[in-house]
């Protein structure tokens, strides 16, 4: 597939199936996400694979998170909404989680690092598509929580900017509307 034709043809995929992809499919998204821009050369990025068990313990996380919010906000909490935070974790068969390793050297902008990551992922989810595979970028509250930054082992200063969830295409999504980018650019000439 060309690189226009990935650019203009790939769409979130929040369906797919069950079937595992081959491991070499996913070294090759990850492989893609390494290729990322970054300044400095500081290579901020982590990458977690979850399959199989990983993602049950990943739900328990996303449940005991619903939990809690639920309770701060003071609504009532049902078994129901519980299992729906749990099943989450098992929407695709693959879940890589991305994280943000910034660098401790002061000349370095921690925003910067969060933009070398998020280029990774555009990188993942092109080489995703390009495979065959179909894949979809999710974050939310809970991707912030303390008690998901504890699942993942992050430090004070790691960022989780989100999961994933990939596998092979259920559904193909319709093409959605962009605004013409005349509307979104401004030359300057002084």
């Amino acid at each position: 597939m060309k690189l226009n034709q990935a650019i203009r043809t790939r769409r979130s995929i929040g369906k797919v199936s069950e079937s595992i992809p081959d491991k070499t499919l996913i070294d090759k998204v990850l492989e893609a996400a390494r290729w990322a821009p970054n300044h400095h050369m500081t290579q901020p990025w982590k990458y977690i694979v979850l399959t199989g068990e990983a993602r049950n313990r990943l739900g328990d996380v996303m449940k005991e998170i619903k939990a809690d919010t639920m309770a701060k906000e003071g609504r009532t909490t049902t078994a129901d909404k519980l299992e729906q935070a749990k099943r989450k974790a098992l929407r695709a068969p693959v879940i890589i989680a991305a994280v943000v390793q910034p660098s401790e050297d002061p000349m370095v902008e921690e925003i910067e690092e969060v933009c070398a990551v998020a280029a990774g992922v555009q990188n993942a989810l092109l080489t995703a598509h390009a495979l065959g595979l179909g894949a979809i970028w999710r974050t939310g509250k809970a991707t912030y929580h303390a008690k998901m930054k504890a699942f993942f082992h992050l430090d004070e200063r790691e960022t989780l900017l989100g999961f994933l969830y990939v596998g092979y295409p259920a559904t193909l999504p319709r093409e959605r509307p962009r605004v013409p980018i005349e509307e979104k650019v401004e030359w300057w000439d002084r």
